[in-house]
């Protein structure tokens, strides 16, 4: 009879089928979150393929556009572990609102600014910004799914839903940079005000939708923030060799990004039209990959799914260098995509490394050192642009990542089943 019952509710394709049912058995607090980053990723990709042209359009240098990058990470690092107790302590809905706040900061002051000095500010309350509401976002990622259900939970949030949008989000701002005069200063500008407008409406989001839940333990000791943090290192297995292998994977935010569009636009000679296409093509490989690749990472392990998306993402700076075409531009933007579905295949192990009660607290370790390193590698890349050749910057990224954080990667265990107890008695 169940059966029968079964079969008549299952008129779409399996597929389908069963994307719909995860959707359905997922918490509350887990679907806003999905909203609120694809709304976040809509205002992001309207800004991205221009940011780092307009920045050096209002007079920075190279090396100057690192040191806006640096100073933002290096602010945002700090505040990591701090933040992440704070998470512990109070939950993280309080902490993800004053994160939107501080992009809403952001895109404002961008907007204002008529040199590249006021951009510093910008990008310090950019990347306080993200750091913040990402790290309150990824608690409750982490802590709303569970073992079987979190490779493919994260990519739905981070690529799937947030592709969609993506996908809208270039072309909104290539038609938006067209109307107010092309790839300058003027014509950047009015992208920084949509921005504002969808991260208000996304702190609404929040402030109305999301619940007031924390996850810690807190007991009836007093709150100590580096005996609480040593307490995760104590617990904890493979944690130092992973803050080796995290740092790494963030190196292209403040390494490889902030340079892409630079260099498509002023080596390649890509316009408008080509930079918002890589960027969308970027998207709809998040869109077409991001579920199976997933739901391959959550069934056979995450570390093989790694070890098929890092070396598409190595082709793809590869392809950018050599680029003799906008043809050739549009497949590296494609295969860029490739990053965003690894990126949180990465963050699944990482959250399977500790346990719920010191997620925020881990996570807030994870942010400093990616943050930290970032930073310096992103000065480091402004350098490389200016002194050595902008190729160099992609070059040095590939041999980085294939040197150090391969093999590191190789030596870890593979996580999908870690804390698999707890999983079945949520």
């Amino acid at each position: 009879m169940n059966n029968s019952v079964d079969q008549s509710t299952k008129p779409l394709p399996t597929f389908l089928y069963n994307t719909i049912l995860f959707l359905k058995r997922q918490q509350r607090d887990w679907k806003v979150t999905v909203l609120r980053t694809s709304l976040d990723k809509l205002a992001y990709q309207m800004v991205f393929p221009y940011l780092s042209i307009y920045i050096m359009a209002l007079g920075a240098t190279g090396i100057q556009l690192g040191i806006v990058n640096s100073i933002g990470m290096i602010v945002a690092g700090f505040c990591g572990p701090f933040t992440g107790w704070l998470i512990d302590r109070i939950g993280p809905k309080k902490i993800y609102l004053i994160g939107i706040s501080f992009i809403s900061i952001s895109y404002l002051t961008y907007g204002l600014a008529q040199n590249w000095e006021v951009t510093i500010i910008a990008m310090v309350g950019y990347w306080l910004g993200y750091a913040t509401s990402i790290h309150s976002c990824a608690t409750i990622c982490g802590n709303c799914l569970v073992n079987r259900d979190r490779a493919t939970g994260m990519l739905i949030c981070e690529t799937v839903a947030a592709g969609l949008l993506g996908v809208a989000g270039p072309m909104i701002g290539t038609w938006l940079v067209t109307q107010f005069g092309g790839v300058n200063t003027d014509g950047i500008r009015p992208l920084f005000f949509s921005g504002i407008v969808v991260t208000i409406g996304t702190f609404v989001l929040v402030l109305t939708q999301l619940s007031e839940h924390k996850w810690a333990k807190v007991g009836s000791t007093r709150p100590h923030l580096l005996r609480d943090i040593s307490h995760v290192f104590k617990d904890g297995k493979h944690l130092k060799k992973w803050l080796v292998i995290s740092s790494i994977s963030q190196l292209p935010l403040g390494m490889v990004f902030p340079y892409s569009q630079v260099f498509a636009h002023s080596i390649k000679g890509a316009n408008e039209f080509v930079l918002g296409a890589m960027v969308t093509g970027s998207a709809l490989t998040s869109i077409v990959f991001a579920i199976p690749i997933g739901r391959l990472a959550d069934r056979i392990g995450r570390k093989k799914m790694l070890f098929l998306t890092i070396p598409l993402f190595w082709v793809s700076n590869l392809m950018l260098i050599l680029a003799p075409s906008s043809v050739i531009l549009f497949i590296a933007g494609i295969l860029q995509g490739f990053y965003f579905i690894g990126s949180p295949i990465t963050s699944a192990i990482e959250r399977e490394l500790v346990p719920p009660e010191q997620m925020g607290r881990w996570l807030g370790i994870n942010r400093f050192f990616k943050m930290i390193l970032s930073a310096s590698l992103a000065l480091t890349a402004g350098i490389i642009w200016d002194k050595i050749g902008p190729q160099y910057i992609f070059i040095a990224f590939v041999a980085i990542d294939l040197l150090i954080r391969m093999p590191l990667l190789i030596s870890i265990p593979e996580t999908l089943h870690a804390h698999s107890k707890s999983d079945a008695d949520a």
